[in-house]
């Protein structure tokens, strides 16, 4: 049996119409299977922001079907890390998760110009996210564990 956790990541922001759609896009396109992605909002619009469904869109991911979600105790219990992109204290905190601020511009009321640079911004991020929660030793590893901890805010 191996004892390798696949790690699971929650990003949170107010609306879950925008920057943490992208991330969680992002994380889903470039790790595929090797962490689990939630994304939520403590007041979610009704729908995904168009402009942030086009700046994707262009760098070929279809977040079009995407609706945003509730933010959930069970969603913040249920994941290793959770990154919020300005919600503020919405987000309830559990000892032994790894939290997470990330300071990036909201795109609400933004045209697509205006989103492209949010989105490469968070696609960095992720990527770095990524090389931390999945180093070559396992996502186990004390690296990986020791890392994300440095990053605690």
């Amino acid at each position: 049996m191996s004892d390798i956790h696949k790690p699971s990541v929650l990003f949170v922001c107010v609306n879950n119409a925008g920057r943490s759609q992208m991330a969680a896009a992002f994380l889903t396109h470039l790790a595929g299977d090797r962490i689990e992605v939630r994304s939520a909002g403590s007041a979610p619009a009704d729908t995904v922001n168009p402009a942030v469904v086009e700046a994707m869109a262009e760098v070929g991911i279809d977040i079009a079907a995407e609706t945003p979600k509730i933010l959930t105790t069970e969603a913040v219990q249920a994941s290793d890390v959770v990154i919020t992109m300005g919600c503020g204290d919405a987000c309830p905190v559990f000892p032994g998760k790894t939290y997470l601020d990330w300071k990036l511009d909201d795109p609400a009321g933004q045209g697509t110009a205006a989103v492209r640079p949010i989105r490469d911004d968070i696609r960095t991020r992720v990527q770095n996210l990524i090389a931390e929660l999945t180093p070559r030793h396992g996502t186990n590893s004390p690296t990986a564990r020791a890392g994300l901890r440095r990053r605690r805010r």
